[in-house]
């Protein structure tokens, strides 16, 4: 236990310190309260993967020349597949259904995850049962009802929308609004809207649990720090997670058009250790649009109707 605190306080203390380094370049401007001016809509989208690829080993950050070069071998990669499936397909750029759609903001880091590895801490061997369990009751039950598919499917939820916020697959935008004493944050992407109390307020109680948990935030200069817990079983950080989830999370406005947004995980049911990560949120010019997740989907209705067929066919052949 001591290791996960010593381990927490210096992931937290290597964000601050990030975070401390970008207010000395730039200061935000003012809310009518007083407090930084985060307002605006944001890109959430980042050609930056979650975890370093392994034969980068320890290097943290691209060169302004590498990054051009990893970009261009990434197109390369995309245009040879494409090349490679020139038959009729689903076109996702008509629709703007890719990552890029809305632009990506520079980002010289190689993964999103801070640290000597990069990568996500190695998942406790108890977590990792549970998440197989899970997934092989899923397989048996997937077409009992509505309830046994996926959340994002049921669209309660996308597991992006955070906390803590990842790079989406699409539609990864949001809407930050601020009034006296709290923050909104707003996604693009089934429009679900966190509203953050800036008073340092306690917690809920613990018995409360919901599926983004209770976020409370106050301000540590020119950062909005936001502590979330209470989390139920079934949190967006997906399905290893749990009701221990804890995730502290860093708000910095360090350009006119630009917010740092960082992140520490901690749940000592799943890692040994907490992990943290960072990418920017780059400023949009135009607004968020409606999202209409159910509206002309039938595949919930055709995958359940399908299956209670093929259960009526069984029956009769016995």
């Amino acid at each position: 236990m001591r290791t996960r605190l010593f381990i927490s306080v210096l992931a937290l203390v290597a964000l601050t310190i990030s975070t401390a380094a970008a207010q000395s370049t730039y200061k935000a401007p003012k809310t009518p309260d007083g407090v930084p001016d985060l307002q605006g809509t944001y890109l959430t989208t980042s050609a930056t993967p979650l975890e370093r690829p392994a034969n980068l080993g320890a290097k943290e950050f691209y060169t302004d020349a590498e990054l051009v070069d990893v970009r261009k071998a990434a197109a390369a990669r995309q245009a040879a597949n494409d090349e490679r499936d020139p038959g009729v397909h689903y076109d996702v750029d008509q629709f703007a259904l890719t990552s890029t759609a809305s632009g990506t903001v520079p980002f010289n880091r190689t993964s999103l995850v801070v640290g000597p590895t990069g990568r996500v801490p190695a998942t406790l061997a108890s977590a990792t049962a549970k998440a197989n369990a899970a997934r092989a009751d899923q397989q048996l039950h997937q077409w009992d009802g509505p309830e046994n598919r996926g959340i994002a499917e049921r669209c309660i939820y996308w597991g992006f929308e955070g906390p803590p916020m990842t790079p989406g697959g699409y539609n990864g935008n949001l809407q930050i609004a601020q009034g006296p004493g709290y923050v909104a944050i707003m996604q693009e992407m089934i429009h679900d809207v966190r509203i953050i109390p800036t008073d340092n307020r306690k917690h809920l109680d613990l018995s409360v649990k919901q599926y983004f948990g209770d976020s409370v935030g106050h301000w540590e200069g020119d950062t909005l720090v936001v502590d979330t817990t209470n989390f139920n079983d079934r949190p967006p950080l997906g399905r290893n997670t749990g009701e221990q989830l804890h995730v502290v999370e860093r708000f910095t406005r360090t350009a006119a058009d630009t917010v740092m947004y960082q992140f520490t995980v901690t749940d000592p049911t799943v890692w040994e250790q907490s992990w943290s990560g960072e990418f920017p949120l780059g400023r949009m010019k135009t607004q968020i649009y409606e999202y209409a997740c159910q509206e002309g989907n039938y595949g919930m209705r055709n995958i359940l109707s399908g299956a209670r067929a093929a259960e009526k066919e069984a029956a009769a052949k016995k």
